[in-house]
């Protein structure tokens, strides 16, 4: 029985990756969704197992789903079959011999140094050693044509290794022995190293599946492609917290509130496949929302959404909603049936952001302090709702998080004074749900939509989306595409719509994010325009936006509130 005196707490991890492949060839542009397979999902995993009295919502994006499943398939054709990958990286990994071409080969090396420098890298002196060579060979290019292929087998299994889970190198004997081995790898290694990702690909989802039919975890979903709702329904939803921001030249996405149906339709169909039931919850993509969002999203019958702090503290600061009021509750909109769980962006963001410097007692300590207080000075039933990327911030961590989350859980399940639950839980066990007069629309991203419009370059790509969708609306009102040219196109749309893309656009984040997102998107859009049958218009040759910003993380996470 859920105890009334405890403080709920719910811990929401939100897993996802963009589209990577080239919808047209079937290559995968960038490894990252296999690699967080390997060392994030399955570690995530792996600490609720291990603390059977923890509770969590996970979060998928149905759009990992599907590419999980595809690298699970295509790794076990290879095993099974010896069928090709399109992933360039794996394939390399199994590649019989090296790249002939230098440019091939250095941009093979270079894309093996694509990890946490200190966390990944310099854990280990052979890794490291490989890294400091690669660095001498750029500052003397010429003599790239000297080095072996060892080399290149080295450094493919480093890469692989530095990547793999703490807890999948803890208990497997093979990732064991291939670490101490340190060098002259084989094509036989290199085999088996491919066999542990196989079968960690094949297995990580059905895990979740049993914590789930357990009851230890809620899973929940969000739009298919990832797209950020309020905006493809109405741009001007912008202004609501930033009302000086310029938007695009398109005044509104053409057919945005049908775009947005069909992408929680496929959501929800995703979902059942890989799960077998319909999600209570949606975890809007960056926890965007507005009004309409909150009505579309209660029609399709899901129990409870979520969002930022700063969304919350936003709408309370609005005239409407001046009683005094918590912000540890749900809330529910006026005429609308879903509830809302807001983040506490500043518990988030400790994790996020400030406990990979700390020792590992020592943050969940402090994490528990921030807790207690907010137990002790903070009236009623309070829900306190952690939500985070469940990949981006292990990382920056010791050993992957491994210390850290192994705390977390064990402290957190164990301790008098809290209840770790779900947000499905929450409300049956009739948390107070407020209500809420206005809501001001934004994102876990500052309260706003700052990061996906507003800025010269994301709103130049808002208006490079939208003419490909009148391309696409005008061939279907002209039934110039048969049933499956219209599932292909609808398919390269929704991936088109995701918001990554608009992430990444903007001199802020790092030169080599822009270019390979920015590059991606304009790809997406020339695919769709071919699916068409048109020719795509020249601007997509030429690129729009560069980065050479150094931001925190990378910038794959930003905090809740702007500093």
């Amino acid at each position: 029985m859920p105890d009334k005196k405890k403080l709920k707490l719910v811990l929401c991890w939100h897993m996802h990756q963009p589209e990577y492949r080239d919808l047209q060839t079937g290559e995968f542009k960038l490894p990252w969704t296999y690699l967080h397979v390997i060392k994030d999902y399955i570690d995530m995993v792996a600490h609720l197992e291990a603390s059977p009295e923890a509770k969590a919502v996970v979060n998928f994006a149905p759009i990992l789903l599907e590419q999980i499943e595809e690298y699970a398939n295509q790794v076990n054709g290879y095993l099974r079959l010896g069928n090709s990958i399109s992933d360039p990286l794996l394939a390399a990994l199994i590649a019989p011999t090296i790249p002939e071409d230098a440019e091939d080969r250095w941009q093979l090396v270079k894309d093996c140094l694509r990890a946490n420098r200190d966390r990944q890298i310099n854990r280990y002196p052979a890794f490291k050693k490989l890294a400091e060579m690669t660095e001498w060979l750029e500052q003397h290019y010429e003599s790239l044509s000297y080095v072996n292929a060892q080399f290149y087998y080295d450094i493919l299994v480093w890469y692989h290794l530095a990547w793999m889970g703490e807890t999948v190198k803890l208990t497997d004997s093979r990732v064991k022995h291939l670490i101490e081995k340190g060098s002259g790898y084989s094509l036989h290694n290199r085999v088996e190293i491919v066999q542990i990702i196989g079968e960690l690909l094949a297995n990580v989802l059905r895990r979740y599946k049993v914590l789930a039919r357990k009851g230890q975890i809620e899973l929940s979903v969000t739009p298919y492609a990832h797209p950020i709702i309020p905006l493809l329904l109405d741009f001007k939803s912008a202004h609501e917290a930033m009302p000086d921001a310029p938007l695009p030249d398109l005044d509104v996405y053409p057919g945005g509130e049908e775009r947005v149906r069909w992408h929680l339709e496929k959501a929800v169909q995703t979902f059942k496949r890989f799960f077998g039931s319909k999600p209570k919850g949606c975890w809007p993509s960056e926890g965007s929302i507005s009004g309409q969002t909150l009505e579309i999203l209660s029609d399709f019958g899901f129990h409870w959404t979520a969002s930022g702090g700063s969304v919350l503290q936003n709408s309370l600061n609005q005239p409407e909603n001046m009683e005094p009021s918590g912000i540890h509750h749900p809330f529910k909109l006026k005429n609308t049936k879903i509830a809302c769980f807001f983040r506490d962006d500043g518990l988030s963001d400790l994790i996020g952001f400030e406990y990979s410097k700390w020792h590992a007692n020592d943050a969940i300590s402090d994490l528990i302090h921030h807790l207690e207080n907010i137990a002790a000075h903070e009236p009623g039933n309070k829900v306190v709702s952690i939500i985070m990327d469940g990949e981006n911030a292990w990382e920056y961590f010791p050993d992957n998080g491994y210390h850290f989350l192994s705390a977390l859980y064990s402290r957190l399940a164990s301790h008098p004074g809290i209840e770790l639950t779900t947000f499905s839980d929450c409300l049956k066990s009739k948390a107070v749900v407020k209500p809420l007069s206005r809501l001001v629309s934004g994102s876990w991203v500052y309260g706003t939509f700052s990061t996906w419009i507003g800025s010269p370059d994301k709103n130049r790509g808002w208006d490079m989306l939208g003419d490909v969708k009148y391309a696409f609306d005008k061939a279907l009102a002209a039934n110039r595409l048969t049933d499956k040219q219209i599932q292909h196109a609808e398919f390269q749309l929704a991936v088109c719509e995701g918001s990554d893309w608009f992430w990444w656009f903007g001199d802020y984040n790092p030169g080599e994010a822009v270019s390979s997102f920015e590059k991606q998107f304009r790809l997406n859009l020339a695919n769709l325009y071919r699916l068409l049958g048109e020719e795509p218009p020249a601007y997509l040759a030429l690129s729009f936006t560069q980065g050479s910003g150094d931001p925190a993380m990378g910038g794959a996470m930003r905090p809740g509130v702007e500093h």
